[in-house]
């Protein structure tokens, strides 16, 4: 038998999470584009239920999104705390919210509405912060588009039970995916997709997520992910052993001295005098002529005399 296609594996593996999962419903339909966008953020590897109570506290704690774009990561983690990784969530939701508020000034783009759905799409690929499942998630609930988001674990799981290649998997892409899903079954294959990605992602190498897709291809063992060696560690310098106690009575102290070994002094070495050198005698110098001072009005001595030395 032949290597079956991609719509048929495709539609194995949904077939085996309607087994384990049940369609989350939709988002509420009063929310802007922009809370689609920041929900996106929270929700891309964490649980619905944990996504939405973090939302409400955000909404709730907080003056505005703009006191949320100043927070520091430190604290939006201890906010989002619910979440599966609060300090990676709390990165993008700080990133989104600072690429929005400098592209318009304010948090408010439902003009993205009036554009086509591949230009709106584009535009938000532009925000920093901004992953391909969030483009994704507001592409399929706020703008009416047919786009199935996928985070990390659900395309790890995709690439272990064959429906994508090593490249595809390194893009992030799922080609034939939208072909293979009919656009009423969208939200409920996003959803479906969303959960296991869930749980893949939390712990990819855990008995859960293994038998999960040994379930969807019995035949993915040798595709199953392996944890990373970790390098030897360095062996601990060993300890030194503790010193006897001193012995307390004189019969113990001159046992223990003649244990110990006896140290000689070797005799010293006579070594030869070096002959003393004898300075040079000091040569004299002669002694300086000096002028003697004139007085006004005489003239010069022509002949000069020799200073009389002090006596020593």
């Amino acid at each position: 038998m032949g290597q079956p296609s991609r719509s048929a594996l495709i539609g194995r593996t949904l077939k085996a999470l309607k087994k384990h999962y049940k369609p989350v419903p939709p988002p509420p339909k009063e929310r802007t584009l922009f809370e689609h966008l920041v929900f996106a953020c929270l929700v891309e590897d964490s649980p619905n239920e944990a996504a939405e109570q973090v939302f409400a506290t955000l909404k709730q704690d907080y003056f505005g999104w703009n006191e949320v774009r100043v927070s520091t990561i430190r604290e939006l983690t201890d906010a989002l705390k619910p979440l599966v990784n609060p300090p990676e969530s709390a990165s993008r939701l700080k990133q989104s919210l600072h690429s929005v508020f400098e592209s318009v000034y304010e948090f408010e783009i439902e003009s993205l509405k009036k554009q086509n759905i591949g230009q709106a799409a584009k535009h938000m690929q532009k925000y920093k912060g901004t992953t391909s499942f969030a483009v994704a998630y507001v592409t399929q609930h706020a703008l009416g588009g047919h786009a199935i988001p996928l985070n990390r674990g659900a395309l790890i799981l995709l690439h272990t039970v064959g429906v994508i290649s090593n490249d595809e998997f390194a893009k992030g892409m799922v080609p034939g995916l939208e072909r293979a899903v009919t656009k009423n079954k969208g939200g409920e294959v996003a959803s479906l997709l969303h959960q296991a990605g869930v749980e893949v992602g939390r712990n990819p190498y855990g008995q859960s997520a293994r038998k999960l897709m040994l379930e969807i291809d019995p035949n993915c063992k040798d595709r199953l992910p392996k944890r990373p060696t970790q390098r030897p560690e360095r062996q601990a310098p060993k300890a030194q052993a503790a010193p006897e106690p001193a012995p307390t009575t004189p019969a113990r102290r001159r046992e223990a001295a003649a244990k110990q070994p006896v140290h000689r002094k070797e005799p010293e070495k006579k070594t030869a005098k070096k002959p003393a050198t004898k300075r040079p005698p000091s040569i004299k110098k002669p002694a300086k002529l000096t002028k003697r001072p004139t007085k006004k009005g005489t003239k010069k001595p022509t002949t000069r005399r020799l200073t009389k030395r002090k006596p020593r």
